[in-house]
């Protein structure tokens, strides 16, 4: 009886989404790009690349630190369920690294949050927000760091 229910639950489920699997490539603006698609990480807002990070060496670029900070972190392939079509023809896509058939592998998400390298979205679980202002908390990131401009996310 319990195998035809869950049966009966697998043939009633919706479609499972999208994924893509492959090696990824960061892109500037913290993006990454996987089979020529460009996906943005599901729940995060990174800042832009043209707010610079004052410091008394240099002025670095935020935003690209986030992208640093991806491509340290990816260091094989990627795995992104595809969440959402943006109008522009890129996704959104909730993505991991370290994955195997146990384990789910590392949000790349919570990771630049964990980092302070983006914000969680209003939408976002509130697991990430948690992250964000751990972050925020200890001055991690753009949290610590003084900016040309305010950091102000376009969502918030």
């Amino acid at each position: 009886m319990a195998i035809l229910y869950m049966i009966s639950l697998f043939l009633l489920s919706p479609a499972s989404a999208e994924e893509l699997t492959s090696y990824a490539f960061v892109n500037d603006d913290g993006t990454i790009r996987i089979k020529k698609k460009t996906i943005h990480l599901y729940g995060i807002h990174i800042p832009g690349t043209s707010n610079n990070c004052r410091t008394t060496q240099h002025p670095p670029v935020c935003g690209q630190r986030a992208a640093l900070a991806l491509e340290f972190k990816i260091k094989s392939f990627v795995k992104c369920e595809i969440i959402s079509d943006n109008p522009n023809g890129s996704l959104t896509g909730w993505c991991f690294v370290n994955y195997s058939h146990f384990d789910e592998g590392d949000d790349l998400s919570a990771y630049l949050l964990e980092r302070g390298w983006a914000a969680a979205l209003p939408d976002a679980p509130i697991e990430y927000h948690t992250l964000e202002k751990i972050a925020r908390s200890r001055g991690m990131g753009v949290w610590g760091i003084a900016i040309d401009r305010p950091y102000i996310s376009p969502f918030r």
